[in-house]
């Protein structure tokens, strides 16, 4: 056997990643969607003009350690990899296995880890993976449909994790993210994004 043939990942893997791109990441996102609608914040991904507002205040110089709550089919993930430093690592974290296996077959990035776990928990994942906080957390979970305390708990992980000068960026539809960030962020921005289905608010919550 060839050096080639032994580098190549095995037949069921490679069947799997061909399988997950002939359906595509719109068909994939809405079978996401089908499997937890109270989990995902929309039935499309975000726009190129949310993607693009969301990610324009990140110091990019400072961001070695990126998480992401909820990447769905990775529509902000290929765009923060696109930004990330070289040496700089994103984790992204989601409950949903179908999304966790669609990103790591189709994202080869030794940068990139997807987690399958909650993102109440970042503090124990970025542990365990070696990393003692984040610069940046970016989210897109529906906090309006969250169950009972769940937003709150994601809210006060997050300051938690972060490191002094990082933020929590957040985009969705209501304002029930803004409530669960603002008894733990002294400094949050905001912005809003009209050319997005639907409509997005955008926050940005500091530590300082």
């Amino acid at each position: 056997m060839s050096v080639r043939e032994l580098a190549q990942p095995p037949l069921t893997l490679r069947l799997k990643r061909g399988l997950l791109r002939l359906l595509g990441e719109r068909a994939v996102f809405f079978e996401g969607f089908l499997d937890h609608p109270n989990m995902v914040g929309a039935v499309v991904p975000s726009s190129r003009f949310t993607v693009a507002a969301m990610l324009a205040r990140v110091d990019w110089g400072r961001a070695q350690v990126f998480v992401e709550y909820g990447p769905g089919v990775g529509t902000f993930t290929r765009a923060v990899l696109e930004r990330l430093p070289r040496d700089g690592r994103l984790i992204a974290i989601d409950l949903n296995p179908r999304y966790v296996d669609y990103l790591n077959a189709t994202i080869s990035d030794g940068r990139f880890t997807a987690v399958l776990g909650s993102a109440a928990e970042v503090e124990a994942v970025l542990a365990a993976h070696g990393e003692s906080g984040a610069d940046y957390v970016l989210s897109g979970l529906p906090f309006l449909t969250l169950p009972p305390g769940v937003g709150d708990a994601i809210a006060a992980a997050t300051q938690r994790a972060l490191r002094p000068g990082g933020a929590f960026l957040v985009y969705q539809f209501a304002k029930a993210a803004h409530v669960a960030m603002a008894p733990h962020f002294r400094r949050i921005d905001s912005a809003f994004q009209w050319l997005n289905l639907p409509p997005y608010r955008l926050w940005w919550a500091w530590k300082d």
